[in-house]
């Protein structure tokens, strides 16, 4: 291993304050995973069966896959881009960006992005690039890299980030996470609402109706896709699925393997660019290879199964230790894809010769494919690395290791030994007569530093008998060989297999809903056509809201709007940062996880939902659906430009894993539920 390598570790291991948020974020996120897995409709091997074998399937024919969504993003008014590397895909942003006189540019969290090294680029040429994911923001302002893919700020105290608020923005120097989220809030929000050009990343691309499906808890991935006039989205060409029905598969194991959840709070189903002069006025998709074809043909081709949920770092015994900071190549160059999926990535995606030797930084121990939602063999994938194997594979006649000249010679000598039973026999003895005499004798004998052995790994002790010494004495007296375990008498028996799918509850649709709705942090409250107007003024005089921007009255009940005008309530039908409330309907709600299917349409403008502090929305109880998959199926073709999946507040716990409410979208979801 490199000298930069071991200095990351060193560091990390030194740190306490890492140590403990590295553990706290991985204790949570383990716990929340498997607690999830119980909701899901059927067995979860089952559905990572299935999900491995649809992006199996995607990868196999990834040409034909890619050329049919092209032709109906194309279709639906989106301008596709195709990078073959970096560079490429870096100067067909920059283009667009001259193209419309930028200068302001919001940007959500990409990891194309940071594959290509796009902020760099942009700022070199003078466009201000703002990250508006908190965590991102946090690390963007304080000069750092991401520390993990889904929480970048994860290596950082509460102490750290009021530090940097203060010394960054001004602000009074705190440790109360609420009240740096409200400053977040405050600054970022005047970024989305004067950037000339949002960036996101893409989650999926739905091949069947060339959807852009971009996913995001605190809502600023639909802020930079929905203010500005011209939204760009990066997305590496692998991540597809066929149809509708692929989408919700991947969105049930994607949040619950990424944080836990049923569901993200925000799931945006792009279509197209907005109609009749809505912004955003152009739409750009950026599909990058970058490698993506060579690797598809080499021994690596299973980790373009990766959704990227970042469950594999989560559950990784060295990430939990390093972070995503400790994986760094030979000449100290950071990886934005750190823990086991990068390990495998970085080399053929980068440089083999760069990040080869992140491979060995792994126990093997077999974690992270038991965590990945897809079931990528990623410690199959990492030996092969160790084993010298490139994507160059199939030319290659002789695999070059990239173990270093001491550990090979070791396994060699080490083969020697084992592949003759009379010396393993005698080396067995002779590191049992060692072991005694340094634990008698010689307890200062230590490794050589330079083997990493005794400062960040262990090495076991060897026996002082070999085993089939040992084997004879048992044997002899008939001594049950079976482990046991001290378990108290009234515990549940142990079960060998995860939890079954959950019984279809006995209630309705309605009461599904309701108490899926409030688990998430949303209110219902039932009602009928005659006392609706009189609950939606009681909220907004509650909340002391004089000013709601609200869609259409074709859109919403009859005579709502006229009536909360009589009660002095102004009412517009455009984007107004300065209202506290928002009034919209919804095309459907999902029973299965408390969520709101909203369109996007000339006078049902999304803004009604994302910029207020509070969103009320208006539900038919006959129009809440039972599941996520036959509500994404239903929504195949539907013409709206953007469909958005509305599930709870906006949230976030990028703060030392505190949990905020109310980020960039709004902080209460109220649903007045119409029985009919």
């Amino acid at each position: 291993m490199t000298k930069p390598f071991r200095t990351q570790i060193r560091s990390a291991l030194a740190n306490p304050h890492l140590q403990i948020a590295l553990d706290n974020n991985a204790e949570r996120r383990t716990k929340v995973r498997l607690q999830s897995y119980k909701t899901l409709p059927e067995n979860i091997q089952i559905m990572r069966q299935r999900a491995h074998e649809l992006r199996a399937q995607v990868i196999a024919h990834l040409p034909h896959y890619l050329d049919e969504f092209i032709d109906n993003a194309q279709h639906n008014g989106i301008i596709v881009h195709r990078a073959a590397n970096a560079e490429q895909a870096v100067q067909i942003v920059l283009d667009i960006a001259q193209q419309h006189n930028a200068r302001l540019i919001a940007k959500s969290k990409t990891m194309v992005g940071e594959e290509i090294e796009l902020n760099p680029a942009l700022e070199k040429h003078g466009y201000q690039v703002v990250e508006t994911d908190l965590g991102e923001y946090i690390v963007q302002i304080r000069g750092e890299h991401p520390a993990h893919i889904i929480t970048p700020a994860v290596h950082l105290r509460r102490e750290d980030v009021g530090q940097t608020f203060h010394e960054k923005l001004g602000m009074p120097l705190t440790d109360d996470v609420a009240a740096m989220v409200a400053v977040a809030r405050r600054t970022l929000r005047e970024i989305f609402l004067k950037a000339d050009i949002g960036i996101s990343g893409v989650n999926i691309g739905v091949v069947e109706n060339g959807t852009l499906c971009v996913l995001t808890n605190e809502g600023n991935g639909r802020m930079v896709t929905t203010i500005p006039p011209v939204h760009i989205a990066l997305m590496g060409i692998e991540r597809l699925v066929p149809s509708m029905k692929d989408l919700a598969l991947l969105l049930q194991l994607l949040p619950r393997s990424a944080t836990g959840q049923k569901l993200t709070v925000y799931a945006n189903l792009i279509r197209s660019p907005g109609l009749h002069g809505e912004n955003p006025r152009q739409r750009h998709l950026v599909l990058l290879d970058n490698g993506r074809m060579a690797i598809r043909n080499s021994p690596f081709n299973d980790i373009l199964f990766c959704i990227r949920c970042g469950s594999c770092m989560n559950a990784c015994p060295i990430f939990r230790e390093i972070s995503g900071h400790g994986y760094v190549g030979v000449s100290g160059k950071h990886t934005p894809y750190p823990g086991p999926m990068g390990s495998v990535l970085a080399p053929v995606l980068f440089s083999r010769e760069e990040f080869s030797h992140l491979a060995r930084a792994s126990s093997l121990c077999g974690a992270c494919k038991e965590a990945c939602p897809v079931d990528i063999d990623l410690p199959n994938l990492l030996l092969r690395h160790r084993a010298g194997l490139s994507i160059k594979a199939s030319t290659q006649t002789q695999p070059v290791s990239n173990a270093p000249g001491y550990l090979t010679w070791g396994l060699k000598f080490f083969t020697w030994i084992a592949t003759s039973p009379a010396l393993f026999y005698t080396a067995q003895r002779m590191a049992g007569f060692f072991s005694r005499f340094v634990a008698l004798s010689a307890p200062w004998i230590h490794f050589p530093a330079f083997t990493g052995w005794g400062y960040s790994k262990d090495f076991p002790r060897p026996a002082i008998r070999p085993f089939h010494a040992q084997w004879k004495d048992v044997d002899s007296q008939n001594i049950p060989v079976t482990a046991t375990k001290n378990i108290p008498p009234d515990a549940a028996p142990e079960s060998t297999t995860l939890p079954t799918a959950n019984e279809k509850p006995s209630s309705s649709l309605t009461e599904r809903f309701a108490k899926e709705l409030e688990a998430i942090g949303g209110v219902i409250i039932p009602c009928n056509t005659a006392s609706l107007g009189q609950h939606i003024l009681d909220i907004l005089q509650k909340h002391s809201i004089d000013s709601i921007t609200a869609w259409q009255q074709a859109y919403l009940p009859d005579g709502i709007i006229d009536f909360l005008q009589t009660k002095g309530i102004k009412v517009v039908n455009d984007l107004d940062s300065n209202a506290r409330g928002g009034l919209t309907g919804a095309l459907y709600g999902i029973a299965e996880t408390g969520t709101l299917v909203i369109p996007s349409e000339p006078g049902r403008p999304l803004t009604a939902s994302l910029l207020p502090d509070i969103h009320i929305a208006v539900l038919h109880s006959r129009d809440i659906r039972s599941d996520l998959a036959q509500t994404l199926i239903d929504l195949t073709n539907h013409r709206a430009p953007v469909t958005v999946l509305v599930s709870g507040p906006s949230r976030t716990a990028d703060i030392e894993m505190t949990l905020s409410i109310g980020v960039h979208g709004p902080c209460q979801v109220i649903v007045c539920c119409l029985e009919d």
